[in-house]
């Protein structure tokens, strides 16, 4: 006799709990990087989007010499937190701010709260919370950790005290089990690598060494914060459609709800398509049965005359503020950034943007140093199995005027949407989707025709350089024999002319060969060696 199945069900924060490697806490290095990544990621959220120029302070201190558990401390000057929600902000699985149509750098609502129940596995201390909300006259703190079996946070500690400097932000600490020197060269290259595209932040990091490390805001200039949009009609599907009926009035009209809860619908696109459905626009949307909602859906998408998705749900880097962060990291030769329209895939907006740095002191290696970003997020690990590194390896750099078998090149590609096809919840690679990858490819080669300008110009001085190293040798004898010859042989006076000859010479090369002053201080230099 077979025994019976046994069914149950678990919590958002049990299946995670069982599953952190889904989350990116697969080992104390990896769960050392992602923790202070998901806190980092929610700092600057709290500040960049709400256009406060952030200040963000970073400090891992190992607070335990018997095992390697750390204790990670991010604070910023953000909006703050209301204090009835701090406990299912960081305390309940799937709760979260970021379920809106608008770019952030979080999206699940996951992240810090991963952080949190892996904290847990390893030892007995809460996660703690200070917070103050702009113009809040009261700072609050909490101490909490998530009940795994419930979903819902357990509070320790709360409490306040009066706030009489005006501060407003976040500060969070976790103590966590990390691995350091595994950890250290991820986490020291996120922050620079955050840094790049964030120069109109300044960051304050000390490592477990006793290592501190400034980052100095170089500009107060910041990208225009996203805004919350309503669902685009292309991304639609039945089980988002149900929901968004569910919230209505009894007596809406399906012509009224398309009109009012969609962007790129007015009343005669929402005639246009109703009619497609086979409905009646008058007819109450809560009364429509689930054939006709896999009609409407059918019709949304396949109606040819929407507008694209609104880009106000993205907020872009900027050209100016990719090449200020790669000018100031790598001190290269060349740089440049472009910025592409707005596309869409599946009903969600996106943006590509390209940045590429040549020469100076980028070390030289076979492949492209390759900086990948999606919403602002460095991705540091599983490199080789995002789209963006398949496109750069498609890349013939030849047919951008950089023959060297090493490459002194960086690229930077950063992608930002309301849903980035990330490969899992971890959020370190880019799922391979056909107009994403299209995109990438068309910003990369957009950038290096700039860059191919760049290396034509540079051969050109190559060559005229060459030139000149020839007329250097020749300049001064030939002033020296002129001279004699002018002066009839009196060694008196040749100095002087062959010096006013030699000059006269100089200036004619440098007017012919556009000699750059670089080039005309070899010029000085050698003539005054060989008077």
């Amino acid at each position: 006799m077979s025994a019976k199945e046994k069914f149950t069900s678990i919590s958002p924060a049990e299946f995670f709990k069982r599953n952190p490697e889904l989350a990116g806490f697969s080992n104390p290095a990896r769960a050392m990087y992602q923790a202070l990544r998901e806190l980092v990621e929610n700092a600057l959220d709290a500040t960049d989007v709400h256009e406060i120029l952030p200040s963000i302070k970073v400090v891992i201190e190992r607070t335990s010499q018997e095992k390697e558990i750390y204790r990670l401390t991010v604070e910023d000057n953000g909006i703050g937190i209301p204090p009835h929600v701090v406990p299912d902000a960081f305390g309940r699985v799937l709760y979260s701010s970021k379920y809106v149509l608008r770019q952030t750098r979080g999206m699940y609502g996951l992240g810090v709260k991963a952080a949190v129940l892996y904290s847990q596995m390893y030892q007995d201390k809460p996660i703690e919370i200070t917070t103050a909300p702009v113009n809040s006259k009261r700072i609050y703190s909490f101490k909490l950790k998530i009940d795994v079996t419930k979903n819902e946070p357990i509070i320790y500690e709360r409490g306040s005290v009066n706030n009489d400097t005006g501060y407003h932000g976040t500060s969070v600490s976790m103590y966590i089990l990390g691995d350091w020197m595994r950890a250290k060269s991820r986490v020291y290259e996120y922050i620079k690598r955050t840094y790049i595209i964030t120069p109109y932040a300044e960051f304050y990091f000390k490592d477990p060494e006793g290592n501190v490390t400034l980052y100095p805001r170089l500009t107060n200039k910041m990208p225009t914060p996203p805004k919350e949009v309503k669902p685009h009609p292309y991304g639609v599907d039945i089980e988002l459609l149900k929901n968004m009926i569910s919230r209505q009035k009894e007596d809406t009209t399906v012509k009224d709800f398309l009109v009012k809860e969609f962007q790129s619908v007015g009343e005669k696109t929402a005639l246009s398509v109703i009619e497609m459905a086979g409905l009646d626009p008058e007819k109450k949307v809560q009364k429509l049965t689930d054939d006709q909602l896999s009609k409407l859906v059918d019709a949304m998408k396949n109606f040819p005359d929407f507008r694209p998705p609104s880009p106000e749900a993205l907020s872009t880097i900027g050209a100016d503020l990719i090449e200020l962060g790669l000018k100031q990291t790598f001190n290269p030769e060349y740089v440049g950034a472009v910025t592409r329209r707005p596309k869409a895939y599946q009903g969600h907006p996106f943006i590509v943007e390209v940045g590429l740095a040549y020469g100076g002191d980028i070390q030289p290696s076979e492949e492209p140093t390759v900086l990948r970003y999606a919403n602002k997020i460095p991705l540091i690990y599983d490199e080789k199995s995002d789209v963006v590194w398949k496109v750069v390896e498609e890349i013939d750099w030849k047919r951008y005027g950089i023959e060297d078998e090493q490459l002194p090149l960086v690229v930077m590609v950063h992608l930002c949407s309301t849903k980035v096809p990330y490969k899992s919840a971890g959020k370190e690679s880019i799922a391979d989707v056909e107009e994403i990858e299209k995109e990438i490819r068309n910003g990369i080669m957009e950038a290096s025709r700039s860059l191919k300008t760049f290396m034509t110009e540079k051969r050109k001085e190559e060559e005229a350089r060459k030139r000149l190293l020839t007329y250097l040798k020749y300049i001064p004898e030939l002033a020296r024999s002129l001279s004699i010859f002018v002066t009839d042989g009196k060694k008196e006076l040749a100095p002087k002319v062959q010096e006013e000859i030699q000059n006269k010479m100089i200036d004619l090369v440098v007017t012919k060969l556009n000699i750059k002053d670089k080039d005309l201080e070899l010029f000085k230099s050698y003539r005054v060696e060989t008077l």
